[in-house]
């Protein structure tokens, strides 16, 4: 793995079971690995240092181990960037990296030893919503800010809301609103009556579900659910669900799997000839780079996804800039992951000199609550911002058609033909925030102060 320009990465790697017990990790630092106890000397507050040093999670190993490296390639790409430049009110960002392999608990667990040991200025990362629950558990415990740079539970902006969790990449409840506006087009135009649901069976794919109901029944589209369909995460075989769908004959299919799981969907689904039976949607991360590059010509063309960052869209200067860097540094076209990592960094980086390099935590929620940064994803005129009632960031969705296009290779389609919603409308109302908070936490303030538009 790359490390950057003067040593301000620093690798952590768990052990053996018997050495994380008694806190022993191997560090790397540039090209240097030594075995120490503990983990880095604790020091003081970066008010005090010349770093702003960053607990990163990813995971490095299994099925999600891609979207890891990803935002590790983007995160170090981004603190080059930044330090190159003369860093954050003159300090130079340093990042910490730990494989968290997609495990709450132990994801938990590196949490609290970057903040108790290394002293680490800020968490961040999270691909996992799970590991996003979880890790915002311990920020909350600790006062300690967690930028989150890709998990989409809409939970962690909404009920499990607090003020020191941040989130720069799209939430599921906007790829759903996003989603549920291109569905209320299409209603229209095809006059659609029947719904089936396919996601995985844990907090993001129920999630998904959920907040694509509310959307529907913020814009008073009525429908008839014919099936819901709950595989496990990584399921290998997914014909019988793909055969229930079949039979129970809706006019349109919502999929909510990501990754592996998507793409082997799709690869069954076309041996079933599903795609000329029924119009498939995925809204969140179906349209991904990485889904194109692995289907390659088995990606049927004419689908209708979305994603969370496309390399094609928007075509501007700072995208491809984005996309051409990223490819220079690692070889490959990034996933919507990397786009994530690459705006918590910029994030921090932002928080850091509107205070002018204080450490006062407080300080640092106000800058970031309401920040406005220019992101690769920003198409001309618009500006991401960060919501003060929900810590989510508000940005652009596009949704496109799966076409022809070889100018990614291996890819050899892309999504284009595009819808743009605007991304004030993707925000959930007021009431809504409200309602769910109500049942959630018995009022309408959650831990630690609340929030809403």
């Amino acid at each position: 793995m790359l490390c950057l320009k003067g040593a301000r990465a620093v690798w952590l790697f768990k052990g053996l079971s018997k050495g994380w017990g008694g806190r022993r990790l191997f560090v790397r630092v540039a090209s240097v690995t030594v075995l120490m106890a503990g983990l880095l000397p604790a020091g003081p507050a970066f008010a005090g240092r010349t770093t702003v040093d960053i607990g990163c999670l990813y995971p490095m190993t299994g099925r999600a181990a891609l979207y890891g490296k990803d935002s590790v390639a983007a995160a170090e790409m981004a603190i080059n960037e930044i330090n190159a430049a003369g860093g954050a009110a003159g300090k130079q960002l340093r990042l910490f990296f730990a494989d968290d392999q997609s495990k709450p608990a132990f994801a938990s667990r590196i949490a609290r030893q970057y903040i108790v040991e290394n002293k680490v200025d800020f968490l961040c990362g999270g691909i996992s919503s799970t590991v996003g629950l979880a890790v915002s558990k311990v920020s909350l415990e600790y006062k300690k800010i967690f930028i989150g740079t890709d998990h989409a539970s809409s939970r962690l902006s909404i009920e499990n809301f607090h003020r020191y969790y941040f989130r720069v990449s799209n939430s599921v409840y906007q790829s759903m609103a996003a989603g549920a506006l291109y569905l209320a087009r299409l209603r229209k135009e095809t006059g659609w009556k029947t719904i089936a649901f396919i996601g995985p069976d844990y907090e993001y794919g129920h999630g998904m579900w959920d907040d694509l109901k509310e959307n529907f029944a913020e814009l008073g589209i009525t429908y008839q659910v014919v099936g819901e369909y709950w595989p496990k995460l990584y399921e290998p075989d997914l014909t019988p669900y793909i055969a229930a769908i079949r039979k129970a004959n809706p006019d349109i299919v919502i999929n909510g799997q990501w990754d592996g799981d998507w793409i082997a969907f799709v690869r069954q689904a076309n041996a079933y000839n599903l795609f000329e039976r029924t119009h498939v949607f995925n809204f969140d991360t179906g349209g991904s780079y990485e889904v194109m590059e692995a289907l390659k010509d088995e990606m049927p063309l004419g689908l209708v996804l979305s994603t969370r960052h496309n390399n094609n869209w928007p075509d501007t200067d700072l995208n491809r800039k984005f996309v051409n860097n990223f490819h220079a540094l690692t070889g490959r076209y990034p996933s919507y992951s990397a786009h994530g990592a690459y705006a918590g960094m910029y994030a921090i980086a932002a928080a850091v000199n509107a205070t002018g390099g204080t450490a006062d935590t407080e300080a640092l929620i106000r800058a970031l609550e309401g920040l406005h940064l220019k992101l690769p994803k920003d198409p001309d005129g618009f500006e991401s911002y960060i919501d003060p009632g929900t810590h989510q960031i508000v940005q652009v969705q596009a949704i496109g058609v799966v076409e022809r296009n070889t100018d990614f290779p291996p890819a050899t389609a892309m999504l284009g033909h595009w819808q743009v919603y605007p991304a004030e409308q993707l925000m959930p109302p007021r009431a809504l925030l409200e309602r769910r908070r109500q049942g959630h936490f018995g009022s309408t303030s959650p831990a630690d102060g609340a929030g809403g538009r």
